[in-house]
């Protein structure tokens, strides 16, 4: 949305102050330090429509404003058009990752350590991901009237058990079939295997047992993308202890739970798409990361994705330096990994 040339550059001046001091704007401030040429009197109507079309907010009465979720996608949506590369990281990164050539292992960690040192922040990174677990075996057991027991099988050896509930009390026999139904199906894949194809032909073979199929379905997927999924590395939790954002206790002990919280990591990794992609506060699909910003970017070999790095901080981060910072090491991890597996 184009909200003005004046009321962007308040706008960037609320968002550049307040990530620098964490406190909320004035216009007079804005006014000494950032527009001169402008009067308080003028940036304060401004800044009164910003907060009115959502932009800004004012946490206290009598205080200045703070940006808003809104406010900061206007932000960011402008730096990733200009995909600002900032050449001093560019160099430091490159002769960082330098060393590493040969260990892919220790690429992916040095990568995790570099990002949260170059951004004050908390990093998170996943290992390639070179292999596709395969479903060996499915086998549904029934334990009384109204539960079956689903076992999977991979071909790395995992085995995972669910249970599911039904609605009907189905016989030995029944189970047996609808086990054989699975595994004609679905036997020798990996969950990028399964097509729409697929899908619909289990449900025509499960006529008048579509829910046993979708929940056994879905523990399908779930069990071939977990185990598939590699090593999750974090690094500098303790760098938001020194933001004021986290000062407050209950606060810093819930963000340091949600890095114990490794499906959730590998979620927020494994669903990055773009290049460089950013989850400003609400965005996120996670609620504990509400108060969060996440910039995740993949990382390929010969133009295939095979892993995925991130920062996560507070929203009133500085998007300009993070984007370039986690834009440059993807960059420089493509780079190394297509040499490394392609000579």
């Amino acid at each position: 949305m184009n909200i003005g040339d004046r009321k962007q550059l308040i706008l960037q001046a609320i968002i550049e102050d307040y990530i620098n001091t964490a406190e909320p704007v004035g216009s007079r401030t804005i006014s000494k330090k950032y527009l001169t040429a402008i009067s308080p009197a003028t940036i304060r109507n401004e800044m009164a429509d910003l907060e009115e079309m959502g932009y800004i907010e004012q946490p206290h009465t009598s205080s200045g404003r703070i940006p808003s979720d809104k406010g900061y996608r206007v932000y960011v949506n402008q730096i990733l058009a200009q995909q600002k590369i900032i050449e001093m990281h560019q160099e430091f990164i490159k002769t960082e990752f330098f060393d590493t050539l040969g260990e892919i292992d220790r690429l992916i960690k040095h990568a995790s350590k570099l990002l949260s040192q170059l951004t004050s922040y908390t990093s998170i990174a996943m290992a390639p991901q070179m292999k596709s677990a395969m479903l060996k075996r499915i086998q549904l057991i029934k334990i009384d009237t109204t539960t079956l027991l689903i076992v999977l099988i991979t071909n790395s050896g995992i085995a995972k058990n669910g249970v599911i509930r039904v609605t009907k009390d189905l016989s030995h026999d029944l189970v047996d079939k609808l086990t054989r139904i699975f595994n004609e199906v679905f036997e020798g894949l990996s969950v990028q295997d399964i097509n729409d194809g697929m899908i619909k032909e289990l449900m025509l073979r499960m006529n008048g047992y579509h829910d046993i199929a979708e929940q056994v379905l879905l523990e399908i997927i779930r069990t071939l993308q977990y185990t598939d999924k590699t090593e999750i590395y974090h690094d500098g939790a303790a760098n938001m202890l020194n933001l004021p954002e986290f000062k407050d206790i209950d606060r810093a002990r819930e963000f340091f739970n949600i890095l114990e919280e490794k499906e959730m990591l590998f979620n927020l990794l494994n669903e990055a798409e773009n290049d460089v992609s950013v989850a400003i506060g609400s965005e996120n699909k996670y609620e504990q990361l509400n108060d969060c910003s996440v910039i995740t970017a993949t990382y390929k070999i010969n133009g295939k994705t095979i892993g995925s790095i991130g920062v996560v901080g507070p929203t009133r981060m500085d998007y300009t330096k993070v984007i370039s910072i986690v834009d440059c090491v993807k960059g420089n991890m493509t780079e190394i990994l297509t040499k490394l597996l392609n000579r």
